[in-house]
């Protein structure tokens, strides 16, 4: 994949009106020619209600079709919508990552009661009460469905652990009890153990679920027709389960289906052990670079920009990562929440669009904007030149200067198409650099595609020219190539 995109097609306050699949048909055409390589989708499943963003998973078999809590479409429309989206998408040439989450479970049908111990809330591996009854929903029958698909039933001793006794009306982590019950193992060890994130946490360990789930897995990929998945809260999962179900779908569909995995970590080492033990079959989210680029944001000129990739994925293994700005989590309001400022949006994505490493994500809420209460605007036609000056001119060697603590830059040199691309980025005062682009440019002129200077660059006889940004700003420069850059 040649300067692949991936576009995050949805934001947390997506409309709930069920229009999202059929204008993400109708947009196919537009996506690709914007430059966008692949998409990831929503998950799919029926959640709790029409307003569910996807995550409190009810059915691994609902896409749309069965008339469940109080709706048949989800929120974003119904299975034959889902399927039509796809295949349009697919013939325009984009590549299309399913959201997989098979974490938790959520809106049971039934309660059911069982033993289960108190744990601490911050160190999951301590005890905290004697074992004792509790009431719960971890029933799962799927009635309106009536076994199609799946006569699979999920039970208390399919989970691990749940977070509210109905008996007793009390919220707290909860461990359930039964033979071979335990954590999940080869989680993340933040909390002593991070198997219980929310809901009635699967056990991946479960010969039957891992059964039912491979099982799942499979049906979604060949109903819908996706080529690729989008893991949810993969540190919250036994590493050997999500294994042996990438080998098992890469065996079945071939090498080319991708795997991302979302790994919320800071620490660069827990994720690159996550490589480690995955077997270098997922790449991850470089969710360290995206807290260097909120940091840079609110530090502002106090922020020292040479060491913007220190300690992230992209420094270590540039081919596994998935480099983003924000996303669904990160947005105001969310439980991640950690949104880049708005002045450094711009830079943030000319960081990760036009670099050599990485595989670039842009999140709906930055390009259409954010909805709800308090919305916020996109940056569509920003964003659309950038990805244009991407696809046209980041290629080839890359040449850093990295050499002011406010001011750094880079060339990306090109050479099929004949124009390098610069770029430079102060979050200081106005400044400028002086960059070699090469003394067969000598004499050329270089213009601004980033809109913000009319003057022009004109390249000396040893290739240098001396480029200016603005305060808090990025510039992006290319030769001039006719009279459209007038």
């Amino acid at each position: 994949m040649i300067n692949g995109v991936l576009f995050q097609t949805f934001e947390w306050e997506t409309e709930a009106d069920g229009n999202f699949y059929k204008n993400l048909k109708n947009d196919a055409k537009n996506l690709a020619e914007i430059g966008f390589t692949a998409v990831w989708i929503p998950p799919a499943y029926k959640g709790a209600s029409v307003f569910d963003v996807g995550y409190t998973a009810y059915d691994y078999y609902d896409l749309g079709e069965f008339d469940v809590h109080n709706t048949v479409r989800t929120k974003y429309g119904t299975k034959e919508e889902l399927i039509a989206a796809i295949k349009a998408l697919r013939t325009e040439g984009i590549s299309v990552y399913g959201d997989l989450v098979y974490n938790h479970k959520g809106s049971a049908d039934y309660t059911e009661k069982f033993m289960a111990v108190e744990v601490d809330q911050f160190d999951r591996n301590k005890v905290i009460s004697q074992p004792y009854k509790i009431e719960a929903w971890t029933g799962f029958d799927f009635p309106q469905r009536n076994n199609k698909y799946s006569d699979f039933k999920w039970h208390y001793y399919h989970f691990d652990g749940i977070d509210y006794d109905v008996k007793s009306g009390k919220r707290a982590i909860y461990k359930i009890l039964g033979e071979n019950k335990d954590w999940d193992q080869k989680v993340s060890n933040e909390m002593g153990n991070y198997d219980y994130l929310m809901n009635a946490d699967i056990d991946h360990e479960h010969p039957d679920v891992r059964r039912e789930l491979f099982k799942a897995t499979e049906w979604f990929i060949d109903t819908t027709g996706i080529n690729g998945i989008r893991y949810d809260a993969i540190k919250h999962i036994n590493a050997d389960f999500i294994k042996e179900l990438s080998k098992y779908i890469t065996k079945k569909y071939g090498d080319k289906f991708y795997f991302l995995g979302e790994y919320w970590a800071i620490d660069e080492g827990m994720i690159e052990n996550y490589i480690d033990q995955t077997e270098f079959r997922i790449d991850l989210f470089d969710v360290p670079l995206h807290f260097n680029f909120k940091n840079a944001s609110m530090d502002g000129n106090n922020y020292d920009m040479r060491k913007i990739f220190d300690n992230t994925l992209t420094s270590i293994h540039p081919d596994k990562s998935v480099t983003f700005v924000d996303n669904h989590d990160t947005q105001p309001g969310q439980s991640l929440e950690s949104f880049i400022e708005p002045w450094f949006k711009e830079i943030a994505y000319a960081l990760i669009l036009f670099r050599k490493s990485g595989y670039p994500c842009i999140f709906a809420g930055d390009y259409y904007g954010i909805g709800g209460e308090n919305p916020i605007a996109g940056h569509k036609e920003m964003l659309d030149n950038m990805l244009y000056i991407r696809k046209k001119y980041a290629y080839g060697e890359e040449i850093d200067y990295f050499n002011e603590p406010q001011l750094i830059g880079w060339i990306r040199k090109n050479e099929n198409n004949n124009s390098p691309l610069v770029v430079l980025i102060s979050t200081g005062d106005k400044n400028e650099m002086k960059m070699n682009v090469g003394e067969e440019f000598s004499k050329k002129v270089f213009v601004d595609k980033s809109g913000k200077n009319v003057d022009e660059v004109v390249i000396d006889e040893n290739g240098d020219g001396l480029f200016t940004v603005g305060p808090g700003a990025v510039t992006y420069w290319t030769l001039k190539e006719s009279l459209e850059d007038s």
